[in-house]
């Protein structure tokens, strides 16, 4: 048995049911978005899904801490908002038969517990948990592409993890195939892939396409100018010799596009000197693309460092493609950088 299959199955459960809560906010068409102090925007779904996957974390794994994008000082000053979290919530928890395994929120008050217990500050530490509710709420809000992303982090490196994609298409080259995706990986035992409606031991393996020549690649990057250097990017995939245009998304979709062969790179590259990634933007699909036969890596190729606590403070910009072609990818980098 695997060392670390009930954590992947209970994170796949927790994803799963957060992945619901999303649904539910999209189909209500009242998403709204409320400014946080860094002014990017936080909707009722992040409070949802951060509150019940770390419930579901809370049952199971008691003593685990975690690191969450959320915390609930806006709904702690806003009993409308507080109230319709818990309702939203309480919904989500009633549409599926994992309450034996997951439990479920018991009450408005430990929606806030639940959430806050996400404020862990992260480090080298033994065990915790890596979440994000609601990865791309710029995308969830325009309909696009988001994904509710959750990984287990052991003695800083990255152990298991789970993405769930509700609007990411089952089969890319179908567009009727219908809407909704969870991938999954355990360290040492490869990447899968299963539609969020199928059974949880439906899941088949994945991986990265085979690629040799870097210019027949393709790649991804982020829909949002401030999140990476468009231009830079460009600048790369005309050094590698690409020819077809890049494929923007926001989230770690990207990453699980990218080991299920749909794209080839994903190339972030920072836009400021001073910004520092935030490790549950990354921690899922960083294992996920390794287990699919890819690398990740920052702009230097310098594996990510999990233990610097809530950012990758060591790293600058992510660099993620196959084994083969990874090197070639760097090269061009390098290039484009010493030119700018």
């Amino acid at each position: 048995m695997s060392l670390y299959a009930h954590e992947r199955r209970i994170a796949e459960l927790a994803v799963e049911r957060a992945c619901k809560l999303t649904s539910i906010v999209s189909e209500s068409q009242q998403k709204g978005s409320i400014s946080k102090s860094d002014h990017s925007p936080v909707t009722v779904a992040d409070f949802g899904a951060q509150a019940v996957i770390i419930g579901a974390l809370q049952t199971v794994f008691p003593e685990d801490p975690v690191v969450g994008e959320e915390d609930s000082t806006i709904l702690r000053k806003d009993d409308g908002l507080r109230e319709r979290v818990w309702r939203l919530v309480q919904e989500a928890s009633g549409f599926d038969n994992y309450q034996t395994e997951i439990g479920q929120v018991e009450s408005e008050e430990k929606v806030l517990d639940y959430i806050d217990w996400g404020r862990f500050e992260g480090g080298n530490v033994k065990r915790m948990w890596a979440l994000d509710p609601v990865d791309g709420t710029k995308g969830f809000l325009r309909g696009g592409q988001f994904a509710v992303c959750l990984a287990l982090i052991v003695d800083s490196k990255v152990v298991v993890g789970v993405i769930g994609c509700p609007n990411l298409l089952v089969d890319p080259a179908d567009e009727s195939s219908g809407n909704g995706m969870i991938f999954s990986a355990v360290i040492g035992e490869g990447a899968f892939s299963r539609p969020l409606a199928s059974p949880i031991d439906s899941a088949v393996p994945i991986s990265m396409r085979s690629l040799t020549d870097p210019s027949t690649a393709s790649f991804c990057e982020s829909v949002e100018a401030g999140h990476s250097s468009h231009g830079q990017q460009a600048k790369i995939a005309q050094s590698l010799g690409i020819t077809k245009p890049s494929v923007r998304m926001d989230s770690q979709a990207k990453y699980a596009s990218i080991a299920r062969g749909d794209g080839d790179i994903y190339l972030r590259l920072p836009v400021s000197a001073t910004y520092e990634e935030k490790i549950w933007d990354h921690a899922s699909g960083n294992l996920l693309v390794a287990e699919a036969g890819g690398i990740v890596t920052d702009m230097y190729g310098n594996p990510l460092d999990f233990s610097q606590g809530r950012t990758l403070k060591k790293n600058k910009g992510i660099v993620a493609a196959s084994k083969v072609i990874q090197p070639k990818v760097l090269e061009a980098v390098q290039k484009v950088l010493q030119e700018s």
